[in-house]
């Protein structure tokens, strides 16, 4: 695997944007481990003091008849950036902003992700595309 960049300038004109084909949504299950939910297939699960939050495809949320949020897109920005690094969250967070978009965005070991609004995905992906060319 490629070395984590840290540098902003170089995060950002490498962020190569990839937005997934199926909505998601955010639920929120009390009392539950991790194991429990696997066949939720979700994007992500954060542990809160009310319940777990789980990022999980629309259609598995219909099927199950779980109360959720959204849909939301999931956009991956397929560039390394390190767990250190400075400012990307914040200059994504912040162009986005500027479009009037909301971003929620995740770490992952590798990668990060940003959930849009559904109806806002194809601007969000503009918006970042933008980003990327005035570097």
């Amino acid at each position: 695997m490629s070395q984590a960049i840290k540098a902003l300038d170089q995060l950002i004109s490498s962020m190569q944007p990839d937005l997934h084909a199926q909505p998601y949504v955010y639920c929120c299950l009390e009392a539950v481990r991790v194991d429990q939910v696997a066949d939720l297939q979700p994007l992500a699960t954060i542990n809160e003091v009310e319940g777990m939050t789980l990022i999980i495809p629309l259609h598995i949320a219909e099927d199950r008849e779980l109360t959720y949020q959204g849909p939301y897109a999931a956009i991956t920005l397929n560039v390394h950036s390190s767990l250190d690094a400075v400012g990307l969250t914040a200059a994504v967070a912040g162009e986005l902003a500027k479009h009037e978009i909301s971003a929620n965005m995740l770490a992952g070991f590798y990668h990060d992700h940003i959930l849009v609004g559904w109806d806002s995905r194809h601007q969000a992906m503009s918006a970042l595309q933008g980003m990327m060319a005035n570097r």
